[in-house]
């Protein structure tokens, strides 16, 4: 693919016409500005977001967010919309990690206040919230509580005392998809999720201590709780192996029964199926319960968070509490109404690595967010800033209410590893102020700020294609690691 394939509609909108391909059932539009877009050209993204605009029963156009990279079948930043019944949901449009998602908890500290105590909080977060590939947790369950908390989802945590009212009221979907179904999920699945809740795992998952930078968005921040100086919290981090199981497991089953239903697709990898039938609806019933089952996760990390707070300030501040700003998905199909050719449609939205952004008056938000859009939380790499955003009208309009979700990786982990040392990084980040705990020095290098995008780039360009608005910069101070 080449820059001329593409026409510039906006200056932050690029799109490839339905006639590029004769198998395009829609035009694939890409957010970016032109070095984002020099950027999406070296790696196989772009074809990719081409792909899934052949998927039966897509409207509008495939999209993808500045942050796009080359992923499973669907690139990683791709937003794709099937209309109900006939429209296909696909296990690549969601990902492995489902429901790999964020969250922002906020405090009433400023920095000032807690910098000589920061190394001791950062030590205290990692030895309470457990990281790493197949790491265990101290929440331990049985398969028949396991079962309850794949159906329930958060509610499940606050029925335990790992959850408050209002965490819940401040988490999307209210942290439970109502049609999950732990019968749809398999044996394998449960068995790799039964020690995992309450981990944070390895990869880009972090928890982070962050600064509340600048604000740019006043009346936003003011009904949040965000204001300069402060201290809050991101975690970030999914289902873990239970997630990754069920979409291998539905991965495998889709490649089985395809052909079924007629579906012709350019990659494998897009294998899907209609969404009304037994093997779609099947999946969507077991994606909910992963979905449900990372709810739940970061849940019982915040839980972690809040008495590590308590271990490490206790007697030294007058108030460590922590409050929950939002939580949010980048890895999940929903089912939702939106607006297709002047009509109201039941869509099919696969989100994969690409964050809900619904605009002011939205049904599903919280009343203290419904005049001033969702929260949208796109986290940077290690050592640069992060962002607070809400969603717009413009977003509802232009993207199924979707934005970006992060920076987008630039390299992979590999070749990350090949040209960064993780020791020498850790050096880097602490001189600058940032404390590192992280559970392995190549993990580490996995996650060099080099090996993504800017994501302050990222930021401008939905910001200024008007699909999310800047509230709030944050930067970090200490960083745990998987």
């Amino acid at each position: 693919m080449k820059k001329s394939d593409f026409k510039r509609i906006t200056p932050f909108i690029h799109e490839i016409p339905q006639s590029y391909r004769p198998d395009m059932r829609v035009p694939a539009r890409f957010y970016a500005d032109g070095k984002l877009l020099a950027a999406a050209l070296g790696d196989k993204s772009l074809e990719q977001l081409v792909n899934t605009a052949t998927l039966p029963g897509a409207v509008k156009y495939a999209l993808a967010m500045p942050d796009i990279h080359q992923g499973y079948g669907f690139p990683i930043g791709g937003v794709v919309a099937t209309e109900l019944p006939d429209g296909v949901i696909s296990p690549g449009g969601v990902g492995y990690d489902i429901n790999c998602g964020v969250r922002l908890l906020g405090t009433h500290l400023n920095l000032e206040e807690i910098r000589p105590y920061l190394s001791d909080l950062a030590s205290t977060l990692q030895a309470n919230c457990p990281s790493g590939v197949g790491r265990g947790g101290s929440i331990h369950l049985k398969r028949h509580e396991l079962e309850r908390l794949l159906e329930q989802g958060s509610q499940w945590a606050l029925k335990q005392g790992y959850a408050t009212a209002m965490d819940l009221e401040r988490t999307e979907e209210n942290g439970r998809l109502p049609h999950a179904d732990a019968a749809k999920v398999s044996d394998r699945a449960k068995k790799r999720g039964l020690g995992q809740i309450g981990t944070l795992g390895a990869g880009n998952h972090f928890i982070e201590v962050d600064v509340v930078d600048e604000i740019f968005y006043e009346e936003a921040a003011r009904r949040m709780g965000l204001f300069p100086g402060q201290i809050v919290v991101q975690i970030h981090c999914g289902s873990r192996g239970f997630g990754h199981q069920v979409c291998t497991d539905y991965v495998r089953r889709f490649q089985q029964v395809v052909h079924k239903y007629g579906i012709h697709l350019p990659d494998r990898e897009l294998v899907c199926a209609p969404l009304s039938s037994p093997e779609g609806q099947d999946y969507l019933a077991a994606m909910q319960a992963a979905a449900n089952y990372a709810f739940v996760n970061r849940q019982a990390l915040t839980f972690h968070i809040r008495r590590s707070f308590e271990q490490a300030l206790a007697g030294k501040v007058d108030n460590f509490t922590l409050y929950q700003v939002y939580d949010i998905a980048h890895n999940m199909a929903k089912i939702e109404e939106h607006e297709v050719d002047g009509r109201q449609a039941q869509l099919c939205v696969h989100r994969k690595g690409a964050t809900r952004a619904f605009g002011p008056g939205s049904a599903v938000l919280p009343d203290a967010y419904r005049e001033i859009g969702q929260p949208v939380l796109v986290p940077g790499s290690m050592g640069t800033a992060s962002w607070v955003l809400v969603g717009t009208a413009a977003s509802m309009a232009q993207s199924f209410g979707s934005t970006c979700h992060g920076a987008g990786r630039t390299m992979s982990r590999r070749k990350a590893k090949k040209m960064m040392r993780g020791s020498q990084l850790r050096q880097e980040l602490e001189a600058g102020g940032i404390h590192i705990r992280a559970g392995s020095m190549a993990g580490l290098a996995e996650e060099a700020p080099a090996a993504y995008k800017d994501v302050d780039r990222v930021v401008e360009v939905v910001h200024g294609a008007g699909i999310a608005r800047k509230v709030a910069r944050i930067a970090p101070v200490a960083v745990v690691k998987g």
